[in-house]
């Protein structure tokens, strides 16, 4: 987080956690389809039941009681295979390169303002440094499938579409200070318009659907940390 350098008053272990930060912007590791489908993961995570996500994995020895804040590293963003070769197929502006970075940088600080949002409403601290309470949230948002992108440029044409688009959140629990592994949480949503009809779509109506799924995925992260948190004032 480039934001951990600007709070050095506030960091009690600043090069701990320039270490842990280190080790968990490494590439993610994805668990096969098969390995998902056992009771105990390749890392020693032992799968628990959850009807909100589609898998979800836990450190049987982690505690987490412990924490009273969270840290939301930033999220990994990938478009699913040949999004941008489909999406120029028949198209009078093609999806450029540049579009691309752009949609996934908003589509990562979206996730990150919805999750802050809904943790701070429930009484979550969110902050960018480590501590003994702090737990690390390390989100990807992988095979993302837009229906139909606003490339906001000239000219008059419109797109419709039924279906906004589709995304698999993939999110990991750190321990902030130690870097230990506590919890894994895979989940694939689709964002459909009201009775399923093809409506104007363009950026705005893109970044509602979003929110709307983020915030799904966001109440489901609360009402887990509910179950394990015992909530406490956050430490001057």
């Amino acid at each position: 987080m480039n934001d951990v350098t600007n709070n050095t008053k506030k960091m009690y272990r600043p090069a701990r956690w320039l270490a842990v930060a280190s080790l968990l912007i490494a590439p993610l590791s994805l668990p096969a389809q098969e390995e998902a489908d056992q009771e105990t993961s390749w890392d020693g995570l032992v799968q628990i039941e959850s009807s909100s996500v589609a898998g979800a994995f836990i450190n049987p020895e982690a505690d987490f009681s412990v924490f009273r804040r969270v840290a939301i590293l930033e999220p990994q963003v990938a478009f699913r295979s040949n999004w941008q070769r489909d999406q120029n197929r028949g198209r009078s502006q093609n999806v450029r390169a540049s579009d691309v970075e752009r949609i996934k940088a908003d589509v990562a600080a979206l996730f990150v303002d919805v999750f802050t949002e809904r943790l701070e409403a429930a009484g979550y601290a969110v902050v960018n440094y480590a501590d003994d309470d702090v737990l690390v949230l390390r989100p990807a948002i992988i095979d993302l499938d837009i229906t139909a992108p606003d490339l906001n440029r000239a000219g008059r044409s419109r797109t419709y579409a039924a279906n906004t688009g589709a995304a698999t959140v993939f999110v990991e629990m750190f321990d902030s200070l130690t870097g230990d592994l506590l919890g894994r949480a895979v989940d694939r949503r689709s964002a459909r318009r009201g009775g399923g009809f093809a409506v104007h779509a363009n950026r705005v109506s893109n970044r509602a659907a979003a929110r709307r799924e983020f915030r799904v995925w966001a109440d489901t992260l609360v009402e887990f940390l509910d179950q394990h948190y015992v909530k406490a004032e956050a430490p001057e």
